[in-house]
């Protein structure tokens, strides 16, 4: 039942995915009902479970389509919500968490899934993964439901810290963009920096001087930036990455879950306020849940760690069986896409890039001519045509 992925799985070609099983609010047994769910959509994918082998063994064996697709670690402590990261940091080796890092960090997974405690969770991977070289601080990225094709919009960072000077802020562009291309196949994604206005000569000097890193080196890393964004451009279709500090994200993402939660106990309300509501809640039910279905967040949960060396997901805590497949479908794509090295090398490229410094305008070279315009709204682009940087009208 629980042979080891190593060697069971990579006869089938499977890519292995580290999960550590006592992080979530609901105990082991959603995490073993999320995990099977994943197991039966995706033949492709097993698992290494962290966390005491008494509670994991009879959880596993219940469900047959895990039956040699997961190895369990026993590990006896376990991270709790109410742990403070310094704590973790110096006595969390026997944790779950742990575990389930090191697991990636040796090689035997292609990416850690955790419900658990997000600030152990990143200062967790930060020991045992360490930082990419050149990245200063690692962010959080999460999908964000909009009016795009791709019905989402990839925003960073929305908690791993919550200061952000302006390299920081370039190297969040430069993250988001191989996160996009890897998880929606969009080659040349538009990249929004987050502002109270956008008009350029709105927001902070660091906001500015972000803005022109970010516009200089938009034609090397081949994305196009679309300036300064607003909040009501976050479920929008301006861009497909939002860029911002984790401060102002982990508001933004609060802010847009509690509005959420009125939204759908007004909508329930007015249609249970009278008989003829009900009858128009029954008309209108087959598109109901087309509706609920697309604005689930269970279908988008897992934020990704990203400026580290291997694939973090930090699903919510509060995650039931399909929000915790929904973060292992996450960790299994990018694994299956190399994305950790992928994303190593962008990195690089762009921090080489900015200490040679070789710009041709700074050469005494003209600088390139740059085609204004925008490419259709197609999910599957592959081009970039990088716009000049004339500011939006409007607030």
């Amino acid at each position: 039942m629980t042979g080891k992925p190593d060697q069971n799985q990579a006869k089938a070609g499977r890519i292995t995915i580290s999960v550590d099983a006592m992080g979530g609010d609901a105990g082991p047994a959603v995490v073993v009902a999320g995990i099977a769910m994943s197991a039966d959509k995706n033949p492709d994918i097993g698992f290494i479970l962290h966390g005491p082998a008494e509670q994991l063994k009879p959880l596993v064996a219940k469900k047959r389509i895990l039956e040699g697709r997961v190895e369990i670690r026993d590990v006896r402590d376990v991270v709790t919500m109410e742990d403070k990261p310094s704590q973790v940091m110096r006595n969390g080796k026997g944790t779950s968490m742990w575990s389930a890092l090191d697991a990636v960090k040796n090689g035997e997974a292609g990416g850690a899934v955790s419900c658990g405690n997000t600030g152990a969770l990143m200062a967790l991977s930060m020991l045992r993964l360490r930082k990419l070289p050149g990245v200063n601080r690692p962010a959080i990225a999460i999908l964000w439901p909009s009016l795009n094709p791709q019905g989402f919009n990839v925003m960073l960072d929305v908690g791993a810290d919550v200061k952000a000077d302006a390299e920081d802020l370039l190297q969040y562009a430069l993250m988001g963009t191989s996160y996009v291309r890897n998880s929606m196949d969009i080659a040349c994604p538009r990249v929004g920096l987050l502002n109270v206005g956008t008009e350029e000569h709105k927001g902070s000097a660091v906001l500015k001087e972000a803005h022109a890193l970010i516009a200089e080196n938009a034609a090397q890393s081949n994305y196009e930036f679309t300036g300064f964004v607003e909040g009501s451009d976050i479920p929008g279709d301006t861009a497909d990455v939002i860029v911002t500090d984790g401060f102002t994200g982990n508001v933004a993402i609060k802010t847009g879950e509690g509005t959420a939660r009125v939204m759908r106990t007004a909508l329930r309300e007015a249609f249970e306020f009278s008989f003829l509501s009900k009858i128009a809640a029954l008309l209108a039910m087959t598109s109901l849940k087309r509706l609920s279905k697309r604005m689930d967040p269970r279908r988008v949960n897992g934020g990704v760690f990203l400026g580290l060396n291997g694939t973090v997901v930090k699903s919510h805590g509060g995650a039931d069986a399909m929000g915790v497949s929904a973060a292992v479908k996450l960790a299994f794509r990018l694994a299956e896409h190399g994305f950790a090295e992928k994303l190593a090398a962008r990195v690089a490229s762009a921090g080489a890039h900015t200490q040679d410094d070789t710009a041709p305008a700074r050469r005494g070279r003209p600088p390139k001519k740059i085609k204004i315009g925008r490419q259709s709204n197609d999910a599957t682009r592959g081009s970039c045509w990088h716009r000049t940087l004339s500011p939006r009208t409007g607030g």
